[in-house]
């Protein structure tokens, strides 16, 4: 090779090798924002970092009031609480109603009815949605649960209708990971390629923590955590990926000494009753993690490691009691991310 070719490339190599490592101590410099605030009940924290240093808190919080008007049940005023009121149909004001929908159907089918969005009259004969009831009546509960089932609604881009007027829709089960997935896209349009979005112990954990220069890592709680002492049992670290937990910790209704789970079987129409604690879920967004998590639960450990094996693109951590204490179950695609405590 001739030297002034030789050179040139020599100082090419030595150029890509500044430049690469100026734009490494770049992002690594960044200093993260982070923001927080309420909306659907809960809270939600948001850590991202922005070469352009922007405050997006008014804007997350504009899209997450528009959510709610879409899909929170406890808002009188919004879409899926007029739909439910109405005798026939609605027509979408908002865009932020037909994805969970779609989201929706597409879990109901695989899972076969274990996640079912239209569980809405049992959670009100339970006393577990806006309609508080101080003792279930099992004579309601049967009435309830004949109009339930996801084949009773059709929809399209425009429009939701059912074909009785008692049918009624509760996105509790995907609500809070479709509301992370609005965030994340958010995110992901003003080209922000790190963050970590949680809101109500679900989220998002996108590129990573540019200051500790690895993946973004959550806590998995242990089944035995209360309001008071909240224990972790594992821990995880992300990137790219969401997650959600569902368990049954802290909503259950206690009647007669007898506690009832909120997770309710939308084919029997009553609380499940299984070994299942929690079902954390990992996907690559949240809707899709937040309705399996619930269909998890629904049908437990035993028959979710089945249906696991037929959905490679879906990771689960199952915590489950049995006779000689807890346990865990993890699938492989997440094993290596996860750390189980003793």
């Amino acid at each position: 090779m001739k030297s002034g070719l030789k050179n040139a490339l020599y100082t090419l190599t030595l150029l890509l090798a500044i430049g690469v490592a100026w734009i490494y101590r770049l992002q690594n410099s960044l200093e993260p924002t982070k923001l927080e605030g309420k909306t659907m009940g809960t809270s939600y924290h948001i850590t991202y970092f922005d070469k352009k240093n922007r405050n997006l808190q008014n804007a997350v919080d504009s899209l997450l009031v528009l959510v709610n008007k879409s899909i929170n049940t406890y808002d009188t005023s919004s879409e899926i609480s007029r739909f439910n009121r109405a005798l026939r149909s609605i027509k979408f004001k908002l865009p932020y109603f037909f994805p969970p929908l779609k989201k929706s159907q597409e879990v109901v089918v695989g899972s076969q009815g274990a996640y079912d969005p239209t569980v809405m009259p049992l959670v009100n004969a339970w006393g577990f949605g806006p309609k508080k009831v101080e003792r279930p009546d099992t004579a309601e509960v049967l009435a309830a649960r004949a109009f339930v089932g996801f084949e009773k609604i059709s929809f399209n881009q425009d429009s939701v209708w059912k074909n009785d007027p008692h049918v009624q829709l509760d996105f509790s089960a995907i609500g809070q990971g479709y509301g992370a997935d609005v965030i994340a896209d958010f995110f992901k349009s003003k080209a922000i390629e790190n963050f970590f979005v949680e809101l109500g112990g679900e989220g998002v954990a996108w590129g990573k923590n540019l200051k500790e220069g690895r993946g973004w890592e959550i806590g998995i709680l242990d089944p035995g955590s209360d309001y008071i002492e909240k224990k972790f049992k594992a821990y995880a670290v992300l990137n790219n990926k969401a997650f959600t937990t569902s368990g049954n910790y802290f909503n259950y209704r206690e009647v007669d000494g007898i506690r009832y789970s909120h997770t309710i079987d939308p084919q029997t129409g009553f609380p499940v009753q299984h070994e299942l604690l929690s079902a954390t879920v990992f996907a690559a967004d949240c809707s899709t993690a937040d309705a399996w998590a619930t269909a998890f639960m629904s049908m437990g450990h035993v028959k979710g490691q089945n249906v696991l094996t037929t959905h490679p693109e879906l990771d689960a951590l199952f915590i489950y009691s049995s006779a000689e204490g807890i346990k865990t179950y993890i699938t492989d695609g997440i094993r290596a991310a996860v750390r189980i405590q003793p």
